[in-house]
């Protein structure tokens, strides 16, 4: 609280407004610091863990190649239409002649591959909100590193 909210005794009313404002200005300009410590967060659970071992690795160097692999592929064909029209046209015919039933198991393949792995990241989102270690830290009564986030949680008690 600062020294003019003590003074007039206006120190909470203050910082429930000063919170409200954050909150409003947080829809139309993002957090930079929370999204920071997000991205944080996400690289190092990807990459922070322990190597099990060359197969494990060739694994998971695989399971990163299918959204890049697609939006190469989708950025190669309109490039490959430039190039060569003739050819693409040709191409694109002979797509055509693929049966519908195969457009329907490779869309519903891929689908599934995507949903699957949007509802894998989902959840371990979910997981990890449910359980903070800071917010363990501030129940048993220890502080943070950061003070002014100590002094927030006081306050709002």
């Amino acid at each position: 609280m600062g020294v003019i909210g003590k003074i007039l005794g206006i120190g909470k009313a203050v910082d429930h407004v000063g919170g409200a404002v954050e909150n409003v200005a947080e829809v139309f300009v993002s957090n930079r610091t929370k999204a920071l410590q997000a991205a944080h967060g996400q690289y190092a659970s990807e990459f922070g863990g322990p190597s099990h071992g060359p197969f494990d690795d060739f694994v998971n160097g695989l399971n990163r190649l299918p959204r890049p692999i697609l939006a190469l592929g989708t950025v190669g064909l309109f490039v490959y239409a430039m190039i060569d029209p003739y050819a693409f046209s040709i191409r694109m015919q002979g797509l055509d002649t693929v049966p519908d039933q195969l457009w329907w198991l490779l869309g519903a393949i891929v689908s599934f591959y995507f949903g699957a792995r949007e509802l894998h990241h989902a959840r371990r989102r979910k997981l990890q909100r449910k359980i903070e270690p800071q917010s363990f830290a501030v129940m048993a009564g220890k502080s943070s590193e950061n003070a002014a986030l100590d002094e927030w949680r006081g306050l709002n008690r």
